[in-house]
């Protein structure tokens, strides 16, 4: 599922072009600088190839370079925070909590500046657009709440059997998926895995009609390829609270979702979802799932 073309690269504003190239070299520094972080501290799941796109996502303006540079750090940031879990785990002492924690917010600010400008200079909607008002995105009713859950992180979505998995080869990816597909029928309804905000509402790429929510742990969740958006940029979501419908709109070969699970809000920081949820005692199986 999910065949998905490249965006058409825009000109380069020349503010853009030195904020990318100042912000790429001070990254490269701060990678080295954290090569000491312990080779093992990131065996919860993460993969060592790292991110690569999805060829309808915009992946193929970007050069090896910069898909290494990013896996890199998106490695980095991975075992920065499973040192910090550990350290906390531990009761270490605050202070070394504190500086474990500073290391993994530098690596996190600098994929940040790299993949902004990266998003603005290939057009990505999240970095231009991301209210979705410019691109008259398929918006519905706001959402409410649910009005009770039981537990702060749920599934996105119900009554699913799982397809294409993170880090998938295949034809349909220039690279290797970079999220988790759950195939159901059109107008299933899709939910906030968790508490956060409502970091974008896009429409208009491979992706689709697509909303990404920042959480309070600082991970940023993504659900692509609706038919209808029911949240808007800005507004606060709460576990199980329906930002959407499922659908088949960007480049795709049938309805589903697409979920990712990422470090920033841009293409290129993915993480594997299906242990991140597990961390949130959230289990997904092939199997389908009833509500």
């Amino acid at each position: 599922m999910g065949r998905e073309h490249h965006a058409r690269l825009p000109r380069t504003r020349t503010r853009t072009r030195i904020r990318g190239a100042t912000g790429a070299a001070l990254f490269a520094l701060l990678l080295l600088a954290l090569a000491a972080v312990p080779a093992g501290a990131g065996a919860d799941g993460a993969r060592g190839d790292g991110v690569r796109g999805d060829r309808a996502h915009g992946d193929s303006v970007r050069g090896d370079g910069f898909r290494q540079e990013a896996a890199r750090a998106v490695r980095a940031h991975e075992r920065a925070r499973a040192r910090v879990d550990r350290l906390r785990e531990s009761d270490a002492s605050p202070t070394e909590v504190k500086d474990a924690e500073r290391r993994r917010r530098a690596v996190r600010a600098g994929l940040w500046d790299l993949l902004w400008a990266t998003g603005r200079n290939s057009g990505d909607p999240v970095a231009v657009d991301p209210s979705g008002q410019d691109s008259h995105c398929p918006f519905g009713d706001r959402s409410r709440p649910p009005e009770r859950r039981a537990h702060p992180w749920t599934a996105p979505t119900r009554r699913y059997w799982l397809s294409a998995g993170y880090a998938a080869k295949g034809s349909r990816w220039a690279h290797r998926h970079t999220g988790q597909d759950f195939a159901v029928d059109s107008g299933t309804p899709v939910y906030a895995v968790g508490a956060g905000t409502v970091r974008a509402t896009t429409c208009g790429d491979g992706f689709g009609n697509q909303v990404v929510v920042r959480h309070r742990d600082g991970y940023f969740t993504q659900y692509a390829h609706l038919s209808r958006i029911d949240v808007r940029k800005g507004g606060r979501v709460t576990a199980g609270q329906r930002i959407g419908l499922s659908g088949a709109t960007g480049n795709v070969t049938g309805p589903h979702l697409h979920f990712e699970v990422r470090i920033t809000p841009y293409v290129g920081s993915a993480v594997p979802p299906l242990p991140w949820l597990r961390r949130k005692d959230v289990q997904v199986t092939g199997a389908p799932v009833l509500p």
